[in-house]
């Protein structure tokens, strides 16, 4: 029998090889089962609708710290309605427009892409 170190990604193995001659007779290797497949993972939420009106975006990448206004609440054009954490700093995600919240499509903690819709006021 002979012994071979092996490393397989960074982890060191020690292996024990047996040297058979040509005439001995071959054992076949016991079936190994095979592993079982883990349950696909399940399907996202669909994101809420968006309601007709002035779409407020995220103006950056980042996640809301704060949603400072609910559905139904009457804002003014540059209240603030959310804040966004990007790049360790905290920006007031404003309204561009008076009205009436008509939805909030997002959560405190959510992270955001530039260009998610947040809220709709009409």
């Amino acid at each position: 029998m002979k012994r071979y170190n092996i490393t397989v990604n960074g982890k060191a193995y020690d292996v024990a090889v047996e040297e058979i001659s040509a005439d001995a007779p071959v054992q076949a290797a016991a079936p190994v089962a095979a592993p079982v497949a883990a349950p696909a993972p399940a399907a996202a939420p669909a994101p809420a609708p968006v309601a007709e009106g002035t779409k407020i975006t995220a103006p950056m990448p980042g996640m809301i710290l704060d949603v400072k206004v609910a559905v139904g609440d009457t804002v003014k054009s540059g209240q603030a309605l959310f804040v966004l954490e990007a790049m360790k700093m905290e920006n007031d995600v404003n309204s561009t427009c008076d009205g009436k919240v008509l939805s909030i499509n997002t959560t405190k903690g959510t992270s955001v892409e530039t260009g998610t819709v947040l809220a709709v006021i009409g």
